[in-house]
Formats: C-alpha cells, sequence, structure tokens
C-alpha cells in the first residue's frame, strides 16, 4: 500500500522548538499555528516519501487526558487524529506518561497491519527503538526526522538515528513557517494581551464609588465571577490612602471591594459604614463566607437570563454536538459562541442592550455560566482547576467582541 503515515510527538516537536526559538524548552514560550504545521508536515511528508498521506497521529499529554484547546483545533482536522497520554506533576515539573507507549503501539499495528509503506517520526525517545526494528521487519520503510537543536548538537536518541531508513532535519526556516517565540515573553512574567478587545477591558475605568462593581481586575476574581455593574469612570474613593506607585490594574482586596460599596463622604466627616444588607462572597476550603461590603447586583443586571434557561434539550444536544466537533476551545473563541447562542435565543434586543450598558463587567451569573461552559474545553487543566487569569480575559473578550458586533458597538483601542 503506498501510502505513508507521520507519527508525532508533540512534547520532543514543540519542546525542541521553544528551545530554537525561544532558549527554552517550555511551550509558554512560543505561539503555534497548528493548521500550517500540519499542512507543512503533509506536505514534506509527501514530497520525502513520494506517497500520498494516511494520516497524521499527534500524541501529546494531558492532565487526566482531558483534551487541551490546541488538541481540540487538531482533532477535527482533515486527516489527523489525536492520541493523548498522561500529563503528570512531579517535583514541580510536568512528565508525559504513557505517550511513548501508545506511538510504540500504533508504530507497530501499522506495520504489521500493511496499512502503509512508509511511516514518518517526528521523535528523539530511544523507547521507540524496538518499535521502529519492528515496523522494518514487516517490511516499512522508516523516516526519522529531527528538529535543528539549539546548540547544533543530537537532540535524538543515537540509536535510533542509527536505525532509521532515512533521516532527515527540520530546520529553523521550515519551523518559524507555524512556530514563533512569544513576543515579550520572560520567565515568571504574565504575557501582554495580544488581541485589542482584551486590552480594551484591562484598561476600562474604575466604577464611580457607591455605584457597584470592582476595577477590571476584579473580573478575574478566584471564584470565577465577573462584577456586575459600574460607570466608566471614576476616581478611588480615598486617593491618599493609595500607595504610590500602585498598579491600576491589580487584584482588588477586601477593604478595596468594600470601599466600594460606601457612597462619598462629605469634608471632615466620619467614616460611613457600608450598607448593613451588602454582603461580600469569598471562597475558603470551608466553602462561602459572606463578608459586609458590597455593593448588591443592579436590577437590570438581575433580570437578564442566563443561557440555560433559554435553551431547549435539542438545542443543547445540538450545541453539544458543535462543541465537540467545530469549537477550537481557543479561550476567545468558546466566550465568543457562547455570546453568540445567547444573543440567538434572547428574542429581542432589549436584554443585549441592557447588558452593553454594563461593559465591560459581565453580571455575575452570566458570567459564572460562561466560565463553567468554559471549563468544558478543558481550560482547568494545569491551572489547580482554576481558568488562567490570562485566559479569563480572553473569553470575555470574546463574549463582549460578539455582543459588540450585534450591538454595532465599536470601542475605542486602548492606548
Amino acid at each position: 500500500m503506498d501510502r505513508c503515515v507521520v507519527l508525532v510527538d508533540a512534547g520532543y516537536l514543540l519542546g525542541a522548538a521553544a528551545s530554537l526559538l525561544a532558549g527554552e524548552p517550555t511551550r509558554s514560550g512560543i505561539t503555534v499555528d497548528h493548521a500550517a504545521l500540519i499542512q507543512g508536515l503533509r506536505e514534506r511528508a509527501e514530497v520525502e516519501t513520494g506517497c500520498g498521506l494516511l494520516r497524521i497521529y499527534w500524541f501529546d499529554g494531558a492532565p487526566d487526558r482531558v483534551p487541551q484547546p490546541e488538541h481540540r483545533r487538531l482533532r477535527v482536522m482533515p486527516r489527523v487524529t489525536v492520541r493523548l497520554g498522561a500529563l503528570t506533576r512531579t517535583d514541580g515539573r510536568w512528565a508525559q506518561k504513557g505517550v511513548d507507549a501508545a506511538m510504540h503501539t500504533e508504530l507497530t499495528e501499522l506495520a504489521r497491519n500493511r496499512a502503509c509503506s512508509d511511516i514518518v517520526l517526528v521523535t528523539g525517545d530511544g523507547d521507540l527503538l524496538p518499535g521502529l526494528m519492528s515496523a522494518k521487519e514487516h517490511g516499512v520503510a522508516v523516516h526519522l526526522w529531527a528538529l535543528q537543536a539549539a546548540d547544533g548538537d543530537y537532540n535524538q536518541s543515537e540509536d535510533l538515528v542509527a536505525e532509521a531508513d532515512e533521516r532527515r532535519v527540520l530546520d529553523r526556516d521550515w519551523i518559524t513557517r507555524a512556530v514563533r517565540a512569544r513576543e515579550g515573553a520572560c520567565p515568571g512574567a504574565p504575557h501582554a494581551p495580544t488581541r485589542p478587545e482584551i486590552a480594551a477591558i484591562l484598561s476600562a475605568p474604575l466604577p464611580e464609588p457607591g455605584r457597584g462593581g470592582t476595577s477590571p481586575s476584579g473580573l478575574a476574581g478566584k471564584n470565577g465571577a465577573a462584577p456586575e455593574s459600574g460607570a466608566q469612570t471614576a476616581a478611588p474613593p480615598h486617593p491618599a490612602e493609595e500607595p504610590p506607585g500602585a498598579h491600576p490594574r491589580g487584584v482588588p482586596t477586601p477593604k478595596d471591594l468594600a470601599e466600594l460599596g460606601r457612597p462619598p463622604a462629605a469634608p471632615h466627616s466620619a467614616p460611613q459604614q457600608a450598607p448593613a444588607g451588602a454582603t461580600l462572597r469569598w471562597s475558603s476550603d470551608k466553602g462561602w463566607v459572606d463578608r459586609g461590603g458590597a455593593p448588591a447586583e443592579p436590577p437590570e443586571a438581575a433580570s437578564l437570563p442566563m443561557l440555560a434557561q433559554l435553551t431547549s434539550a435539542e438545542q443543547r444536544w445540538a450545541d453539544r454536538e458543535e462543541d465537540i466537533t467545530a469549537v477550537s476551545g481557543d479561550p476567545f473563541e468558546v466566550g465568543q459562541v457562547y455570546a453568540r447562542r445567547w444573543i440567538a435565543r434572547l428574542g429581542g434586543p432589549g436584554h443585549l442592550h441592557q447588558l452593553t450598558a454594563l461593559y465591560p463587567r459581565i453580571p455575575h451569573r452570566i458570567d459564572g455560566e460562561l466560565l463553567r461552559y468554559a471549563a468544558r474545553f478543558g481550560l482547568l487543566a494545569h491551572k489547580d482547576d482554576q481558568i488562567d487569569e490570562n485566559d479569563r480575559y480572553a473569553i470575555r473578550a470574546g463574549f463582549w467582541r460578539e455582543v459588540d458586533t450585534h450591538t454595532g458597538t465599536e470601542r475605542a483601542p486602548a492606548e
């Protein structure tokens, strides 16, 4: 059967790419265009082997084998099959488990069943040597591809290199067609937002005192619920208490949130207490704890229906099908998909205009549902059951982009 198959060890390929382009083997230092990468692998495999492609197998690790956003993008691409091993954390480092065993099994089965004439291996793991030798004994030509090493040396098992029928090196020019170093990346520092919509939310001003809501950083609170409302311009209620050089986007403290619930005090007057009926809810290992001082949700926010209330059983089934087959899991796209469904089922523009007046804050009921929906796409993994702060900003930015598209609202670009 004159067909070729490509088996890709994603940990090897992307780790080597990160070392080559960003200086360290962590994927957080690179951005990957998976569609371009798959297309590049397919075209090169067909040229190198002289055979048409049967399939590309993408082997990678994931916590609890839950597909991550990149895996969801890959598995809906033509001629791509994703195989996931486990990803475990030991001594502060992530390690793949079961990926090499899965590659060995696939390699030997393809050769034994004569499913192809050529197999391309993109890996450096010497544990695949027995599988490579078995494939050769079944009459399959094995092509071993390496990614150019950052130090110019081998980044593959020498035994694997010696046993392969053909060997090629994917150089820097080839890999940079699909993989690039992340701009401004440095260890321990959060990445700057790459979308103007995210920057706009981050730069939105504080609400006026007494009007409710929090700073834009409150959108990323640990309990995952967004603040409810607030005006677009404001000054801090007590400027004298702000430490010099304080970052305007720092996560607000309980005192900050309590202060936002107080009406402005007259000069030389005694300090005023927060409304007696207001509560501030904090999560802990013992559950929810109520603290006084948080502003109540405005009525216009409480009246907005949640997506679950607008969705029939048939629509729920269709939504799930779309999530599995068409939604990549990119945080920005997840926010757009949720908003698109919610808007389509509102039945009128009234609620939508109510929501637009609350920008950039999403009512906590809807925001909580939005983040629970995002959790289906594996965005909680790696984060100790917390969605990463940058991902939360991206999810909400995608939500607002879809709302703005339907209302014709144009946001001024953030400086």
